[in-house]
């Protein structure tokens, strides 16, 4: 399938899940066309001064040879190696995945694609600079782009420019001065929270949660270095420690066996609704929070937005709504494949792909990665650690016999 007949296989996306994707692909002789900007999505929908949840030993691209690690980029760049208790800033991140694409992928083609279409050679790709191919197969490593949840109570206000997803914004600057009232209690809605404090708004976080939950610290800055008991009753983990983890972390191929129920309930749950350790010092007593106030409706008038929260008496005024409400995976939201294609994919109920332990979809040769593939394969797939075992998988498929 991969080169059958001189056509190639294409990825979609220039992240940290496409750009591995390609070079595990490229490693095995089967060198894709890959289109997009590298670490467009972190450096467009990710604000300034975030920080990446995840651990510096669990922020690794995954390549072939293992010699494109985060560490290997510090250390080429005379950059301090910093540990778990430093976490990685974004502007670094976007940097290292850069730096990455050059040397690992370096085919990449700045071009986007716009209509993926199912033909009998394959599939039918156009792109925006007008070219049109055909492929034997197709890796959709869109990132979370296309799944921004936005509350259906906001759409209204967001139609305005008075409401926005957390993922529109790369600078939170802009909001200095004004009330923004952050909807959410995960990592992004805390973080926003604190960024838009920092950068001189008045953020107030509303959330249905109880309580805020934040990360306990790393207690040494690798894992390993935990005394060995310690570490037999929580190992170490890209998720973090625990018994738990390590099998989403290693088994996520068995993860595709659990009931529909019970996989949405672990991608939905683990690790979140909560903040990273290092933002609690951030938020507790700089940012006014409302907990136990699901959002019941909005309304605006002369630019003032009132939210009505969790039945209080009086509305909650604020300047603009940011809804850090995650992403929803829904098949039906990636445009860029035409409508016969997309109701091709089976789907679990909750709008995911339905995949096969390589990835591929109903549809012979589609194959979704990353957020897209976290209904099949856990939440393993929502962090860059998830890059090496998608990749791996991909590839040896589309390699053929003897490609694993």
């Amino acid at each position: 399938m991969s080169a059958a007949a001189g056509r190639p296989v294409v990825v979609i996306g220039a992240g940290p899940y496409g750009l591995a994707t390609a070079a595990h692909l490229s490693a095995l002789g089967v060198p894709p066309r890959i289109f997009g900007e590298p670490m467009e999505s972190w450096r467009l929908q990710m604000p300034a001064g975030m920080f990446l949840k995840s651990t510096p030993s669990a922020s690794s691209i995954s390549d072939p040879g293992a010699h494109g690690s985060l560490a290997a980029f510090r250390a080429l760049h005379q950059r301090p190696s910093g540990g778990d208790l430093h976490p990685v800033p974004l502007d670094e991140f976007v940097a290292y995945g850069e730096w990455f694409q050059r040397i690992f992928v370096p085919t990449l083609e700045r071009a986007r694609v716009t209509a993926v279409s199912a033909d009998r050679d394959g599939f039918a790709v156009t792109l925006d600079t007008g070219e049109s191919l055909t492929a034997a197969a197709v890796v959709l490593a869109t990132g979370l782009r296309p799944y921004a949840r936005v509350p259906a109570a906001l759409a209204g206000l967001q139609e305005r420019g008075l409401a926005s997803h957390s993922s529109a914004h790369a600078d939170l600057s802009g909001f200095a001065g004004r009330r923004v009232a952050v909807i959410g209690a995960g990592q992004s809605a805390l973080e926003s929270a604190a960024l838009l404090h920092e950068n001189g708004a008045r953020p107030t976080v509303v959330a249905r949660a109880e309580q805020l939950l934040f990360g306990d610290p790393p207690a040494t800055e690798l894992s390993s270095d935990r005394p060995l008991p310690v570490r037999a009753v929580k190992p170490g983990t890209p998720l973090g420690p625990g018994w738990s983890h390590y099998a989403l972390s290693h088994a996520p191929i068995a993860f595709r066996h659990l009931p529909d129920a019970t996989r949405s309930r672990l991608v939905r749950t683990v690790l979140g609704p909560s903040g990273a350790w290092w933002l609690r010092e951030r938020v507790e007593g700089r940012v006014p929070v409302l907990l136990r106030r699901p959002l019941d409706g909005a309304e605006s008038a002369n630019g003032v937005v009132r939210l009505r929260v969790g039945g209080a008496p009086e509305p909650l005024e604020t300047d603009h709504v940011l809804a850090a409400t995650g992403y929803r995976v829904d098949v039906d939201r990636l445009e860029l494949l035409d409508a016969a294609l997309r109701r091709a994919v089976v789907r679990a109920p909750t709008g995911a792909p339905r995949l096969d332990r390589d990835f591929q979809s109903s549809v012979l040769g589609l194959y979704f990665t990353g957020l897209s593939a976290a209904d099949t394969f856990g939440p393993l797939m929502r962090f860059v650690a998830g890059t090496g075992f998608a990749a791996r998988r991909i590839s040896g498929a589309l390699a053929g016999p003897g490609g694993r």
